[in-house]
């Protein structure tokens, strides 16, 4: 890591700067959380935390899921400890699967600070290690969409299955068809409700400007690929843009991952969107509820790998270039659950706003 260029980590709209973490590989007991071995910490005192004063010293308290206790307490208790003969202070955490708050104690204000820092820090390496379980997007449900969708499957299998790779499995579930703004790791039913909070806030503050109250129509037309060889193509998607040839969509979707990156609610690798709806993906082929391309990466970044099989979608770009889907009223963003779906075989929703 460049020092003079350290990894910043937003937490609570805050900037931090991340230094290295050694960890210590205890084998068999994986599965019983992480050891940081040895930190360094940047301990400056910081005025925007909540610290309360009481009749023995300070007490400060942090919301955190349950699922990452452990990583607070550490192997044998032992990354608990260190911050609390570190910093002066008295760590509080509830017992595992049980949700509350962390409670920090302490004689000196500036060591439970310090303590609250450290604690901050862990949280947020270790959620980025989850993998995703959440992502805001429009559903595309639309009927014209979806039959448009299989004609457009029925019509490439006709004129292009003899390509290399090409076959019925790479297609896309037409019910799951739908627009990703942003993937999330959602670890708690309060940080579900936290989301749908923060939404409800952009709908009050920016996307009832943006959308007038009203769907945004769009529609669907066209196709592009992801990588830079058409010959050897991963995915395939459809690209979507307003009707009337504004920018609004891509101004409320920019927005709505400005606001949650800013939160640090999204990790930010970008500073746009890229509309497009996946219509074939090769990771479908050895997995029908594969999801596209995040499911190579960690929340961190980390590459996992997925053996694939690409296609040669040369003819079909050729052949479908213009391929009209319909049209789309956008009226709803969904704050979606990977690898569940509904009754009607769309994606679960754990919450929405809506425009109208």
């Amino acid at each position: 890591m460049d020092v003079l260029r350290p990894q910043l980590i937003t937490i609570d709209g805050r900037n931090y700067r991340k230094n290295p973490i050694q960890e210590k590989n205890y084998p068999h007991e994986e599965d019983e959380g992480v050891y940081q071995d040895s930190m360094e910490y940047s301990d400056e005192p910081c005025d925007a935390y909540e610290v309360e004063q009481t009749p023995q010293g300070f007490r400060a308290t942090v919301s955190a899921p349950s699922l990452l206790y452990k990583h607070i307490v550490g192997k044998r208790g032992d990354t608990k400890k260190k911050i609390e003969m570190e910093t002066k202070t008295s760590i509080s955490i509830p017992k595992p699967g049980q949700e509350g708050e962390i409670v920090i104690t302490g004689q000196h204000r500036n060591g439970v600070i310090s303590a609250r820092t450290r604690i901050d820090v862990l949280l947020d390496t270790f959620r980025r290690k989850q993998p995703f379980t959440h992502f805001l997007a429009f559903f595309l449900n639309e009927v014209e969409v979806q039959e448009r969708f299989l004609k457009f499957q029925e019509e490439v299998l006709e004129k292009c299955s003899m390509d290399r790779g090409v076959d019925s499995s790479i297609f896309q579930n037409p019910k799951k068809l739908h627009l990703t703004i942003g993937m999330l790791v959602l670890l708690s039913e309060q940080e579900i409700q936290q989301t749908c909070e923060i939404l409800q806030r952009c709908k009050e503050e920016f996307i009832n400007d943006i959308s007038g109250g009203k769907p945004l129509e769009a529609e669907m037309a066209g196709i592009e690929y992801m990588n830079d060889d058409p010959g050897m193509v991963d995915v395939l998607y459809a690209k979507v843009h307003m009707k009337d040839g504004s920018n609004r969509l891509q101004e409320l979707v920019d927005r709505v991952l400005e606001r949650f990156q800013a939160l640090g609610l999204i990790v930010k690798d970008w500073n746009s969107v890229k509309l497009h709806a996946t219509v074939m993906n090769t990771l479908f082929r050895k997995d029908p509820n594969a999801e596209g391309r995040y499911n190579l990466y960690t929340a961190d970044g980390k590459y996992i790998f997925k053996e694939r099989e690409s296609f040669d979608g040369r003819n079909i770009l050729k052949t479908f270039e213009n391929f009209y889907f319909g049209s789309l009223k956008l009226n709803s963003i969904h704050i979606s659950q990977r690898f569940t779906v509904d009754s009607f075989g769309n994606y679960a929703s754990c919450g929405h706003v809506d425009f109208s």
